[in-house]
């Protein structure tokens, strides 16, 4: 079977050369075309992803997958069109057709699209890794699921379980016709793996390092030997086990503990979501919501304690959202939204940071070549504050300790949330007194985040990856970071799910 596994093709686009000329050519027939703006997008990406699940290969696969995206502005309206085959032709035809595209688009504009000004901009930018993933034997892939697997099946009472790696390797090359012209390669590295245990009334599931299928870094293979995903199965599989007969969580208002993972969901929520530009504006109303932050808000509203600081920051080492430049072109940079408590940025792009006398924060993000670019979050990031896990539940009178999502339900607005978690320990006097299962916590987001008192240090802090984020129509998923560290909330509405 070894034998069988595809691996991955070399693109058609074979060098970096090839893929600046492809991208001159498209530029200049769509500014000859009557484009006041262009700018263009060639994107390389290759994924290779594995799945072991009952002691059996679930998934093998290898895709690789290379186009081009050109954007133009013309009478005052965007255009925009993808094309899979880069002979010239083919370029030409979609620079031609963005151009049309935008002509259509000026007889229903209101007003004319105008870019905040950006910086004329050259260079390179690669993932810095220690190991590149696509080096890595399929052999040495294949045996470390297969351990983990076996690790979970060795628990007696786990009936499913499997675990993945996944790799992204994309090449990404942008130019406009400002001039600007950046090369990037952005490598990606996840894993994770799920234990489900089942009794004749009940299901439950472990995860880790996340739910959801995996965690996943911009990093290189050294990402996966430092989960030590084997090393870690027995113990998320005798979990999920336990808590088939573990008692319901308590109900009622009182502190609550979420661990990292969690933490990082809920910034993703509650934070990130609601400080995207587009949101605000309504741009995104049909499909993703709106947003409650409204821009009177900057600099007066108090959003959390003054233990809350998030940014977003596109250079965070590591991160699921960290890169060179976005998809204008605008550098990575690090964005303050939230500085103790108070309320004082957004993510943004060229356009809707020009409403505003604004630059923009470098959050323009496609999924890929055949997507426009969205204000997308980079690393949402809840910074490290001054204390520590052990010592949130020495000082807990009564709560509980939450750990791994298992729901999440938010409104349109970002305003009232429920989230589920696996995992959950009631704690009494300073001590966690036992396992309970089935935690569901809710609120409203200001008031959630105001009633933090505690974050943990830097050394409980770290990046965490979600690769489920979706946004925009026709709908695109996208990977986003979020570094977390447990943190502490007082008087939090607690239920367990029935």
């Amino acid at each position: 079977m070894r034998e069988q596994i595809p691996r991955p093709q070399p693109c058609a686009v074979s060098n970096e050369a090839a893929m600046r000329e492809i991208a001159d050519l498209a530029i200049d027939v769509a500014v000859s075309s009557g484009a006041t703006y262009a700018d263009c997008r060639v994107v390389q990406r290759g994924i290779q992803a594995m799945t072991v699940k009952g002691g059996r290969f679930a998934e093998v696969s290898s895709l690789e997958d290379e186009g081009m995206g050109i954007r133009a502005i013309v009478d005052g309206a965007w255009g925009f069109a993808g094309v899979d085959r880069l002979d010239p032709d083919s370029l030409r035809q979609a620079a031609r057709l963005a151009c049309r595209v935008a002509r259509a688009s000026a007889r229903l504009r209101r007003q004319p699209v105008r870019l905040a000004p950006a910086p004329v901009v050259t260079g390179e930018y690669v993932t810095p890794m220690e190991r590149d993933p696509f080096e890595v034997s399929l052999e040495e892939k294949m045996d470390l699921l297969i351990r983990t697997d076996e690790a979970m099946a060795a628990v007696a009472g786990v009936t499913t379980h499997e675990a993945t790696l996944e790799f992204v390797r994309e090449h990404r090359l942008f130019a406009n016709s400002e001039g600007s012209l950046v090369d990037q390669i952005i490598v990606e590295s996840g894993g994770g793996m799920d234990a489900t245990a089942t009794s004749d009334d009940d299901v439950q599931t472990r995860s880790f390092p996340n739910s959801f299928g995996r965690h996943q870094l911009c990093a290189g293979y050294e990402a996966i030997a430092a989960m030590d995903l084997a090393g870690n199965a027995s113990r998320i599989a005798t979990e999920a086990v336990a808590l088939l007969s573990a008692p319901p969580c308590p109900t009622g208002r009182m502190t609550l503990i979420l661990d990292g993972t969690q933490a990082a969901l809920q910034v993703h929520e509650s934070c990130g979501h609601p400080t995207e530009l587009d949101r605000v504006r309504g741009d995104e109303a049909a499909y993703a919501g709106t947003s409650f932050l409204t821009p009177d808000l900057l600099g007066r509203f108090r959003y959390g304690s003054e233990q809350v600081t998030v940014t977003a920051d596109a250079t965070t080492p590591g991160g699921l959202g960290t890169y060179g430049w976005d998809d204008e072109g605008v550098a990575a940079q690090r964005t303050v939204l939230i500085d103790r408590g108070l309320f004082r940025g957004y993510m943004s792009s060229r356009e809707t940071a020009a409403d505003y006398g604004w630059t923009s924060t470098g959050a323009m993000r496609a999924e890929s070549w055949n997507r426009i670019p969205l204000i997308r979050m980079t690393n949402v990031n809840l910074e490290p504050g001054d204390s520590s896990l052990e010592e949130m539940i020495a000082g807990t009178e009564h709560g509980v300790y939450l750990e791994t999502n298992r729901s999440w339900s938010i409104d349109d607005r970002r305003l009232n949330f429920q989230f589920g978690t696996q995992n959950g320990w009631e704690i009494r006097d300073g001590k966690r007194l036992r396992l309970v299962k089935n935690a569901l916590y809710a609120g409203r987001t200001p008031e959630f985040w105001r009633s933090c008192d505690a974050v943990a240090g830097p050394s409980e802090w770290r990046p965490w990856g979600v690769v489920n984020c979706g946004k925009g129509q026709p709908g695109q998923v996208i990977h986003v970071g979020h570094g977390a560290a447990p943190c502490r909330f007082r008087n939090v509405s607690v239920t367990a799910a029935s």
